[in-house]
């Protein structure tokens, strides 16, 4: 299980490092932190890496095309699938896991994209450009905020 954290409009980077912190036990193999200052927002997460365990499965997870950032906790089941649909529809990926799915979903779909998941899952996205945030859980909560 992961840990997320988020303040938007609030607090600053020290605080959101030290929730991160404080989450740690959620995610031992890797504690990330992006801080957007002139917003006073950020992401953190605290990764337990399950399904790509290279480097590349870190978050906060960006978006260099969109400006769109996620943090994400739980398992998509049939993120292959999508990941496949999205493929096809032009979506490039570096990495091999469900968050990245997840992300481009969101990305082609928007909202939308959360009657396509199969699983259990808390996430957001935050747009810093347009300073937008969306965040979901799981129809049944099992990966509550």
């Amino acid at each position: 299980m992961c840990g997320i954290v988020g303040f938007i409009n609030c607090g600053n980077e020290k605080e959101l490092t030290k929730a991160v912190s404080v989450i740690k036990h959620r995610g031992p193999d890797y504690q990330g932190v992006n801080w957007f200052g002139s917003h006073k927002s950020g992401l953190g997460h605290a990764r337990l890496s399950i399904i790509d365990l290279s480097d590349d499965g870190n978050q906060p997870m960006y978006d260099k095309n969109t400006g769109n950032w996620i943090v994400f906790n739980g398992e998509v089941y049939n993120y292959q699938e999508i990941r496949s649909e999205l493929s096809k529809l032009g979506h490039d990926f570096y990495s091999k896991t469900d968050t990245e799915v997840v992300l481009k979903a969101y990305i082609q779909w928007g909202e939308a994209c959360l009657h396509k998941f199969n699983g259990m899952w808390a996430f957001a996205v935050y747009n810093v450009e347009k300073q937008h945030l969306f965040a979901s859980r799981d129809r049944f909560g099992v990966k509550p905020f």
